[in-house]
């Protein structure tokens, strides 16, 4: 139950959202970036096998050369208990590069933190608990 989408990811420092959703569930990508051309960027959601987890990512196809001012993901229908963010993705063996933990927070959403943040984002990911009722 997963689905990927592409969407433009537009530099001009103006504030842009993509939102992508999967039956009760949303992922919402919001940022502002300067520098590079439009550049085409992929948005997958998807829910666990057993529904219990709602899971959204978004990265560059190929190379960004966008810096990011701003960025948030927030999901719709779950709460964040998991989130990370990446300044480079993995090439040529290596792998990625995660923001370090005073770049950003994960609370009821996953922010950049003002003035901390060294304007690189290449890759984001959340992972939220679904809100089943148990039987």
């Amino acid at each position: 139950k997963t689905k990927t989408v592409e969407f433009n990811v537009k530099p001009g420092g103006v504030v842009h959202s993509f939102t992508e959703g999967v039956r009760d569930y949303e992922c919402t990508f919001t940022y502002a970036s300067q520098g590079g051309t439009n550049e085409q960027w992929l948005m997958s959601v998807g829910l666990s096998d057993d529904d219990s987890l709602f899971s959204c990512s978004v990265w560059p196809q190929g190379k960004s050369y966008l810096f990011f001012t701003q960025f948030k993901a927030e999901l719709k229908g779950t709460r964040i208990e998991y989130a990370n963010a990446y300044s480079q993705i993995a090439a040529g063996g290596q792998s990625d590069v995660p923001l370090k933990p005073e770049e950003f927070t994960v609370a009821e959403s996953t922010t950049h933190k003002e003035g901390r943040f060294n304007a690189q984002l290449s890759k984001l990911t959340a992972v939220g608990r679904t809100q089943r009722d148990e039987l």
